[in-house]
């Protein structure tokens, strides 16, 4: 991968492409690559759904290889949500494309002269920008249709929904599976308003002739890869918990710890925990024909996806997320899989994170909205952001905006992104990582849950404030170097406690491209992301106050433990006191 896409959609005259070196962005790739763009080339300040602001689409630094769980694909840009700098992630199959076709990175610049909705096909033949007034206003499983029709099913798509074409901020950009279908997405933070904004409806990618990309050492890299495979097969959550049950194997046991927010975050633990939990979500898709393990592009090896049949055997969406089956479920009292699958339908489809979309119903149903617990109720409030009405584009704005439509105090944001499925109070290492984080309350930016609650890379007392800032700080660091790679989050896992494994990892790296890294530079990459955001987010504006939770995260105690959020602010300054 040694060239830059750039496609400028204005203003004034048609969009235009143009292909460059990839010049001083060399050595990066994935959620590096699409930092580095944004805090050189976009002005802090500027208005997010602006000209000036840009939509960065990389794989990692293993895209396009061979290489175990390689193909996910980072979008970065100034966040219409938190105002701050954003890299949302992705798994499916364009990344992989990206970069077969020799891409680190594809920039959208500029802003459209009036609002004609463009396509645009990236092949090895070029770049064909076009209107596509025919995909207005579509949700992303037509516009796929569509675009599957007109270039034949070998293709991959990235697009948006109602949620990207109306700029909301909690719209995503939607990434199709092997099968075509999609449904997965760069969720967080609003990208898909950035791409509306740039008046890009879909990508089309077609790597027809292109081959793998070749590493420097083959037989190294061959070898590495193996060990790296076999490290995640043997290690007792990436062989065996994930792929048996998803990402949701972790509803039982966050619920079981008193740390599952629900209510929108009132106690921790769900009554109906177990009618949604990851056991009952797989022996549900077994019985009615789906897949309970399924991978979510291809060089996944973990499976942690699967596919959801509704009653009467029909597809219907990728398997719940963990995090979307608590938003929809447990945070709004609703313990039916079934109502949570068409939320993750319709929140796909209309292009909305379902972190985002599950909080901020949790906060409409305290505003009175709809009662907790009612089903109908939720899927009629996500409605209604499909259609565009006033309510719909409130809700579709996200939980901050929500709380403060209706006079909500309670509203469980950070940089006014939602929190995910872990309350900071008896997860405080999860409580860290919300409030500090560049990204605004993310769980994947510093995986506290490890140490915390699953004893991988030692233990962690979840429910004291000793150690938490040491344990979030070295996961920050060590996530966004593993956001460079293109890997898979779920990596970390056996990383963290199989130190073959971590080398492994480091010998795919360094035999591909011809390297001596160490597991200190790796450390080192992480460090330098991670500046580069706090930089851009300083510029913008932020500062301390920016990095702390909600008051009531300190003042209402949490049920069954009883505990507040006790990790001081002086603490939390000190997170980043070494860069």
């Amino acid at each position: 991968m040694d060239k830059i896409l750039r496609i400028n959609m204005g203003p004034g005259g048609e969009p235009t492409s143009r292909t460059e070196a990839v010049g001083d962005y060399a050595g990066l790739g994935g959620r590096g690559m699409t930092s580095a763009i944004v805090a050189k080339e976009v002005p802090p300040t500027c208005h997010p759904l602006g000209e000036d602001n840009k939509l960065v689409i990389a794989p990692g630094l293993l895209g396009g290889t061979t290489g175990a769980m390689s193909g996910r694909g980072s979008v970065g840009c100034k966040s219409p949500l938190t105002g701050g700098i954003k890299e949302a992630n992705s798994g499916g199959q364009p990344a992989q494309m990206l970069g077969r076709l020799g891409y680190a990175a594809l920039v959208l610049e500029g802003k459209p002269k009036d609002d004609t909705l463009y396509m645009i096909r990236i092949s090895s033949d070029g770049v064909e920008i076009k209107a596509a007034p025919a995909l207005k206003m579509k949700g992303n499983y037509d516009t796929v249709e569509n675009l599957k029709n007109e270039y034949g099913d070998k293709v991959s798509c990235i697009s948006i929904g109602q949620a990207g074409e109306m700029k909301l901020a909690s719209a995503t950009v939607a990434f199709t599976d092997m099968e075509q279908r999609p449904a997965r997405h760069a969720a967080r933070g609003g990208v898909g308003a950035v791409m509306g904004a740039k008046g890009v409806k879909a990508i089309v990618i077609d790597d027809t002739g292109a081959s793998m990309r070749s590493p420097k050492d083959p037989e190294k890299f061959k070898a590495a890869n193996r060990a790296f495979v076999d490290g995640l097969k043997k290690h007792p959550v990436t062989g065996q918990g994930l792929p048996a049950y998803g990402t949701n194997v972790l509803t039982n046991v966050v619920n079981e710890a008193g740390a599952y927010p629900t209510y929108n975050f009132k106690t921790g633990r769900f009554d109906g925990a177990s009618a949604i939990s990851g056991e009952t979500q797989a022996e549900t898709i077994t019985a009615r024909g789906g897949k309970a393990t399924h991978g979510c592009h291809r060089g996944c090896v973990i499976r942690c996806s699967g596919i959801w049949h509704d009653k009467d055997g029909h597809y219907l969406t990728k398997q719940p997320e963990y995090e979307t089956v608590w938003s929809h479920g447990g945070n709004c009292g609703i313990s039916d899989l079934d109502t949570i699958a068409m939320l993750d339908r319709l929140d796909d489809d209309y292009g909305v994170d379902t972190i985002e979309m599950g909080a901020t119903i949790g906060v409409a149903m305290e505003a009175g909205l709809v009662e907790f617990g009612d089903a109908e109720g939720a899927i009629n409030l996500v409605k209604e952001v499909g259609k565009g009405t006033p309510l719909g584009r409130i809700l579709g704005s996200g939980a901050a905006v929500t709380g403060k439509a209706f006079g909500v105090e309670r509203v469980p944001v950070v940089k006014n992104q939602s929190m995910p499925a872990y309350d900071p109070r008896a997860v405080q290492g999860m409580g860290v990582t919300y409030a500090t984080s560049t990204m605004g309350a993310d769980h994947t930016a510093g995986y506290a849950v490890t140490a915390n609650l699953l004893g991988v890379g030692g233990n962690v007392d979840p429910l004291t404030p000793e150690g938490q800032v040491e344990l979030s700080r070295n996961l920050q660091y060590a996530t966004a170097a593993i956001d460079a790679t293109g890997m898979c989050l779920f990596v970390a896992f056996a990383v963290l406690d199989q130190p073959e494994t971590f080398q492994a990892m480091i010998d795919m790296i360094n035999s591909f491209h011809g390297l001596e890294l160490t597991g200190d530079d790796v450390t080192a990459l992480g460090k330098k992301i991670t500046k580069m955001e706090r930089d851009f987010n300083t510029a913008a504006g932020f500062n301390k106050t920016d990095d702390r939770l909600p008051d009531y995260f300190r003042k209402e105690a949490l049920a069954p433990h009883n505990v507040t959020f006790t990790v001081s602010d002086d603490d939390l300054d000190t997170v980043f006191s070494d860069l």
